[in-house]
């Protein structure tokens, strides 16, 4: 188990970036794939991006493709999710999340056993 720390979540206007992070304890980060998820009240939780342990490999759900990337610094402890030409749609509350299944990146949330408190991004039209 990690203990995940998000941060960097805020209000912008459409068309605006913003840079997530995540910090986690632990000495053995690069053990874990990672992961970031989004939930909206009433919604289930949506995979958005993930990345392997080693950081060679990442995916990225459809609906954030060419717009978002995540990336990972195994020194620090921290994976990050740079979010780019951002859109009301996007307003959710983004939790960052480790799968010891480290290999490739994971989709599904299940999958995942550590899970942060969760970041709020809203962006207004």
């Amino acid at each position: 188990q990690v203990q995940l720390v998000e941060s960097g979540g805020g209000l912008l206007q459409a068309g605006g970036s913003l840079r997530l992070s995540c910090a986690a304890s632990g000495r053995t980060f690069s053990s874990y794939a990672m992961g970031w998820f989004r939930q909206v009240p009433g919604k289930e939780r949506e995979f958005v991006a993930s990345i392997s342990g080693s950081g060679g490999l990442t995916g990225v759900a459809d609906s954030v493709k060419g717009r978002f990337t995540i990336s990972r610094d195994n020194v620090k402890n921290t994976v990050y999710l740079q979010m780019n030409s951002l859109k009301p749609e996007d307003t959710a509350v983004y939790f960052c999340a480790a799968s010891p299944v480290s290999g490739a990146p994971q989709t599904r949330a299940l999958l995942y056993t550590s899970w942060g408190q969760g970041t709020q991004v809203t962006v207004s039209s």
